[in-house]
């Protein structure tokens, strides 16, 4: 499967004094990445949970930070499913700026109801996914 890429700026609020990226503003990023391309998909959040009472929760993040991101770099999210359970997936992403990765990322999300009970992937998310997993 190709990664669904994210292009986003890194703007003033996101660093330090030094103007370097603060370490929790990765897992923002990586939530940017993660919503796109779920919509890219046909999976937009307000419509599962109006709609279907269902959202997303994440339930583990492991991040490895390789090289510091700056203000004003362009970065780009690299995210892309590597397994889904019956009621979870686990999502591997990339922030990248130009060609060199700066920081890696895997997520495991579960998929609860309203009452955050653990429940099914929808069958059409897991008709998308299941092939390209």
């Amino acid at each position: 499967m190709t990664p669904h890429e994210l292009k986003i700026r890194v703007y003033y609020e996101d660093t330090d004094a030094g103007g370097v990226v603060y370490h929790a503003r990765y897992l923002a990023f990586a939530e940017r990445g993660r919503t796109e391309m779920l919509r890219a998909a046909g999976f937009e959040h307000a419509p599962l949970l109006s709609e279907g009472g269902i959202a997303f929760a994440v339930v583990a993040a492991d991040l490895q930070y390789k090289a510091p991101a700056k203000l004003d770099d362009e970065l780009t999210i690299k995210s892309e499913i590597v397994r889904l359970g019956g009621a979870s997936m686990e999502i591997k992403q990339g922030i990248f700026c130009a060609d060199r990765l700066l920081t890696e990322i895997k997520v495991t999300l579960v998929c609860v109801d309203s009452a955050f009970k653990a429940v099914r992937l929808p069958q059409e998310m897991r008709k998308i996914y299941d092939s390209k997993v």
